[in-house]
């Protein structure tokens, strides 16, 4: 008895559980057999199909490596936040492009929409 209404609860839970709900895949997924990530053929789709953590990890990654090219050595923490969010919500509705292009694309529009002027 307690086994057929443990079994009714779970096809119960199951049957309620949205269809489209998929499970998260982890970034160690993606990497190769030392544990290294390709960051620059790492795709939207998978940013956006990891973990939220990871995704938030990977994304101040590469926050990081973007100032570090620009030699900036200053973090705005709210800015960097508000950079990842925008290309997590980009990637979401863009899992064709790689994530180096989706930051790309959320940094010149932020500095557009600020009137940045990056000087050379």
């Amino acid at each position: 008895m307690q086994r057929t209404l443990l079994a009714a609860a779970t096809l119960a839970t199951c049957l309620a559980a949205p269809a489209s709900a998929q499970v998260a895949t982890p970034l160690s997924a993606y990497a190769d057999k030392d544990g290294y990530l390709d960051v620059q053929t790492l795709t939207c789709a998978q940013l956006a199909g990891t973990y939220q953590e990871d995704a938030n990890y990977l994304t101040a990654w590469y926050s990081g490596w973007y100032n570090g090219l620009a030699k900036k050595h200053f973090a705005n923490i709210p800015r960097s936040k508000e950079a990842e969010h925008e290309t997590i919500v980009y990637c979401k509705t863009h899992p064709e492009k790689t994530v180096i292009e989706a930051i790309g694309l959320v940094i010149k529009e932020f500095r557009e929409k600020n009137g940045i002027e990056i000087s050379k």
